[in-house]
């Protein structure tokens, strides 16, 4: 009496893999026209970064942190991403970050628009709220599976996986920054004769820019913290190094690699939060 009984038993996972496999059998085309969509935005994104010379990225970074936040961060930047060049990990970085970039792209693309039309329609934002909740909740591991099935292997999946586990926050800070636009505000455009369009360019998006920026930095985040599990299914980077590290009990390797993913993370935390202040409107 004291265990479940086998006979009431559930399996939902069996209908999400029919329908997966459905996706594939009858979408094989549109799949294979997104996969060549992303991975010529990848690789233009990777060859850019590739073709800066080293030097020059520390500068940028450098006059980056001195900008948004001070001179003493700036330098600090450009130390540590200086200390990832000396580990031998500069290409391996440079990988990194065009995954990061390319998922931020996508996520923004997709989460932005969500966000607007959750803020201004409650049905779809009861809809989608449970699923956000699933998103954030669920072990990311398990997003390498339909990406594996819809893309193969290689880092076309990777950028899948990683959009689907960092857009949430976009999502929801989108939709909260514009419902804390004064409604005082909305009101007096539209009493100008401002249309919605015009209203939601000019007037609640600005104002909420400081709260997608919040959003935009926590998606960043997110999709950085992704790079070591997407290695588990053929992304190059700093994450697979990692992964190296951890299969051969190589400890050196691991920290080195480990401690690169640390230090790009920090450098992307505090540039992405100092270019959100920036945003901010004096109280």
């Amino acid at each position: 009496m004291s265990l479940f009984p086998e006979t009431l038993r559930l399996d939902l996972g069996i209908y999400v893999e029919r329908f997966v496999k459905w996706l594939t059998v009858n979408y094989g085309d549109v799949f294979e026209a997104i996969s060549n969509g992303v991975l010529a935005f990848l690789l233009q994104i990777e060859k850019l970064l590739m073709w800066v010379p080293w030097w020059m990225v520390l500068g940028i970074v450098f006059i980056v942190g001195w900008r948004t936040k001070n001179t003493r961060s700036g330098f600090t930047f450009a130390v540590l991403l200086f200390l990832i060049g000396t580990f031998g990990y500069w290409k391996l970085m440079m990988m990194t970050l065009a995954i990061v970039l390319t998922s931020v792209v996508f996520s923004l693309l997709i989460g932005v628009p969500i966000g607007i039309l959750m803020a201004y329609n409650v049905r779809v934002s009861v809809v989608i709220k449970p699923i956000l909740d699933a998103m954030q909740t669920m072990p990311s591991f398990v997003y390498l599976i339909p990406a594996i099935m819809l893309f193969g292997m290689g880092k076309v999946p990777g950028v899948f996986a990683t959009t689907i586990y960092a857009v949430p926050p976009v999502i929801r800070l989108t939709r909260l920054g514009i419902h804390r636009v004064p409604k005082e505000m909305v009101e007096a455009a539209h009493s100008y004769g401002s249309s919605f369009w015009q209203t939601l360019i000019k007037v609640e998006l600005p104002q909420a820019l400081p709260t997608i920026m919040t959003g935009i930095n926590q998606t960043t985040m997110m999709a950085l913290s992704m790079v070591v599990v997407t290695s588990m299914i053929g992304v190059k980077g700093l994450g697979d190094e990692v992964l190296i590290g951890i299969n051969r009990l190589d400890i050196g390797r691991g920290f080195n690699s480990g401690i690169s993913i640390v230090f790009m993370a920090i450098i992307i935390d505090r540039v992405s939060q100092g270019i959100a202040s920036r945003f901010k409107y004096p109280e």
